[in-house]
């Protein structure tokens, strides 16, 4: 409003003192004082110009016409013109209010011409082209705020896009490591405790007639359970800060003592391993690792003692795991091939009952680095799960 009150006093106290200096052909108060109500509407409009940019637009060029149709004296009169063009394209829609606004300074630029045909002196005519320059000008700086506004909220939309995305991105990365993480843990717990699990039977169990066998026992608890608890510290390690202690996580260099531990349970391991023309990839190796101790720890779980066979044949561009039981001794009583292990009722692993999630876990670590596995009943009884590791991760195929 404050800006619409400025232009509508500017024009008519500026059109004024130009008539008290040079004179006019026709005053101002003519047809009723037509003149001041021409400058005052074109100015006044202007108080709803970014609410009605088109309106204002149309009321300022028909009252210039009119004014000048009319040969009322010229002076300042176009102020209100040209800030109703600024603000039709400032403030429209883009292309539609440059094509109004460019109809509008033709329709104006020819009635201006028209009505200075006969303007003396000739000079004069000189003002004609300056309001018309003036209106080309205040369009086009009106267009130009317009796409700096637009770029600069494009820019801002993409910036926070962005930001979105990082903050997305990061959050992925931090869920798929707390997955990591509670892998690493069910891999690590789920090994030990059936371990420790199957040795408390054979402690209860030979006790009293056998101590030795006992303390045998109890030991190889004493040793899972610590290496259990070393593995969960360094696995856990990523939530400290670097100057904690971390122990690496467990690759194929472990698996000697991944079988010992597997024997002193009452598995009979045979471990058919070449050695890899090069070093393994640390994911590669970890992976291998944990499918291992799953495999193994499924047979100690689910099956009892028995004799597996693991091998691993690392090739040019993938490590191929495979791990076979020979299933459940079906020998009642004590086993007399090792008499350390009491029997119990088993199930064949990856039997409906007892399915779990190893197999599915196994599956998706292969999947993680492109890889394949499959777990299956043999012909003989038992049950063998193989698994093929490129060496080159390539990612998760779904």
């Amino acid at each position: 409003m404050a800006l619409a009150l400025f232009v509508t006093v500017m024009q008519v106290q500026g059109t004024v003192a130009k008539v008290a200096i040079e004179g006019a052909p026709r005053p101002l108060t003519d047809f009723g004082n037509l003149g001041y109500v021409l400058l005052a509407v074109s100015g006044l409009a202007l108080a709803v110009r970014r609410r009605w940019p088109v309106p204002v637009f149309v009321t300022a060029a028909l009252a210039s016409l009119a004014y000048y149709s009319v040969d009322f004296p010229d002076g300042p009169g176009w102020l209100g013109l040209f800030v109703a063009l600024y603000t039709l394209t400032a403030y429209g829609d883009g292309r539609r209010s440059v094509v109004i606004a460019g109809a509008g300074i033709a329709v104006l630029a020819t009635g201006w011409l028209v009505s200075a045909a006969d303007i003396e002196p000739r000079a004069a005519i000189g003002w004609v082209f300056f309001r018309i320059g003036a209106s080309v000008m205040s369009a086009a700086l009106g267009e130009s705020v317009r796409s700096r506004r637009v770029i600069a909220a494009e820019a801002q939309e993409r910036a926070e896009l962005a930001e979105r995305t990082r903050e997305e991105e990061a959050r992925a990365r931090v869920d798929a490591e707390r997955l990591r993480i509670a892998r690493e843990v069910h891999d690590t717990v789920a090994h030990a405790i059936a371990i420790i699990n199957v040795q408390s039977g054979v402690t209860a169990h030979v006790l009293d007639k056998r101590p030795e066998v006992a303390r045998e026992a109890l030991q190889t608890i004493e040793q899972t359970s610590s290496r259990a608890l070393r593995e969960m510290r360094a696995i856990l390690g990523v939530l400290r800060d670097d100057h904690d202690g971390r122990l690496p996580y467990p690759g194929l260099e472990q698996i000697d003592e991944l079988t010992a531990k597997a024997r002193d349970a009452g598995l009979d391991i045979k471990l058919e391993q070449s050695p890899p023309a090069a070093p393994l990839p640390s994911a590669v190796g970890s992976a291998a690792y944990r499918i291992l101790q799953e495999s193994i720890t499924n047979v100690i779980r689910h099956v009892g003692p028995t004799r597996v066979t693991v091998a691993l044949n690392p090739g040019i561009d993938a490590l191929e795991i495979r791990v076979t039981d020979e299933g459940r001794r079906a020998v009642p009583g004590d086993d007399p091939a090792n008499p350390r292990l009491p029997a119990q009722p088993r199930t064949i692993i990856g039997s409906p009952a007892e399915h779990g999630r190893g197999i599915l876990g196994m599956r998706e670590r292969c999947r993680l680095l492109g890889g394949e596995l499959d777990a299956r009943p043999t012909p003989a009884g038992g049950f063998e799960v193989t698994a093929r590791l490129p060496l080159a991760p390539t990612g998760a195929r779904l």
